[in-house]
């Protein structure tokens, strides 16, 4: 073997589970892969911790009586996994593939990685507008999340912008909690499901605005007091007052560095077994956002990382 072979040779590092993500879902996959002695490596991407580290205040994880901060929540959880043995890396994979074991994965620092068994958790992003005033009040009026961050309007004014399922749900649950809830809609037809409409526009307290978009989010150092909206169809602009905004334009899964190793489906999130994490490879499993396209929460992608680790676990017991 030449020096330059042997020197490609050592620059692959081999691991026993590789966990591809830092969020709820990847840490929790690291505390109970660490605890079943399978020395995982937590590959922590560019946005450690997930989701979370961008949400302020978090009253619905279960275990805390007090409001806690989401940045801080996931601190706590990387120190867990890495006290039970788990190495956190701070690199992101460009690459992976699943066509031979075992699997390799090409990363961001030029490294290459194999692993036994990996394990896919690498969330989904909100889609934002993309206002300066909207990121200026992420966090203090501004949420992509109403079973998140509902409850803190309670008996307040707020507004949702969207028109398809996702957005009509959002006003749903927001108008049982606030005092009313404007849809904004950039067109004269929402695209949601018929039932949904039908529901949504039985609720007293839900207007909809039409032809309308948000030109600007409006707020003060107490945080969000209105929006300013555009129409769609002329220069009449007008400004309503609402206290939160909860943009539902849909989200983007981080997998497009797995697009050709595991089945995705048409809105590019993984495709995993009912009831279980297993991918179309055997071998490589998926949790939290970037398969769960419906509930979206801090504690099922906690569960989802739960069961990816078990299920990785018993299948690294079965190649043995």
């Amino acid at each position: 073997m030449t020096d330059h072979a042997s020197a490609t040779v050592d620059a692959v590092l081999h691991e026993h589970v590789v966990i591809i993500g830092a969020g709820a879902a990847g840490l929790t996959a690291g505390i109970y892969t660490a605890r079943a002695n399978l020395s995982p490596v937590i590959l922590a991407g560019l946005q450690p911790g997930g989701q979370m580290t961008i949400t302020t205040d978090v009253e619905n994880y279960p275990g805390f009586a007090e409001v806690i901060q989401g940045p801080w929540l996931m601190t706590e959880m990387q120190s867990q996994a890495e006290n039970v043995g788990a190495r956190v890396i701070y690199d992101l994979v460009t690459d992976l593939d699943t066509s031979a074991q075992p699997f390799r994965m090409k990363l961001d620092s030029g490294k290459a990685m194999t692993a036994d068994a990996v394990i896919l958790a690498t969330g989904a992003q909100a889609r934002w507008l993309g206002l300066e005033s909207e990121a200026a009040f992420n966090g203090r009026g501004v949420s992509a999340c109403a079973t998140c961050d509902g409850f803190f309007y309670k008996e307040r004014d707020v507004a949702v912008i969207g028109g398809g399922n996702t957005a009509v749900e959002e006003a749903l649950y927001l108008a049982n909690i606030c005092r009313s809830v404007t849809l904004v809609h950039r067109r004269d037809s929402l695209r949601a499901e018929q039932i949904m409409q039908d529901r949504l526009l039985k609720k007293d307290n839900i207007t909809v605005e039409w032809n309308r978009a948000v030109a600007e989010v409006l707020g003060d150092e107490t945080g969000v007091t209105g929006l300013r909206l555009s129409s769609t169809g002329s220069d009449d602009d007008k400004v309503i007052p609402v206290h939160g905004m909860f943009v539902a334009i849909g989200h983007d899964p981080a997998t497009k560095a797995f697009a050709d190793a595991v089945a995705l489906d048409d809105e590019g999130y993984i495709i995993a077994e009912a009831g279980g994490t297993r991918t179309s490879v055997d071998g490589v499993f998926a949790a939290g956002d970037c398969v769960d396209k419906i509930y979206r929460q801090a504690v099922t992608a906690a569960g989802m990382g739960c069961m990816a680790a078990l299920d990785a676990e018993r299948w690294l017991g079965e190649q043995e």
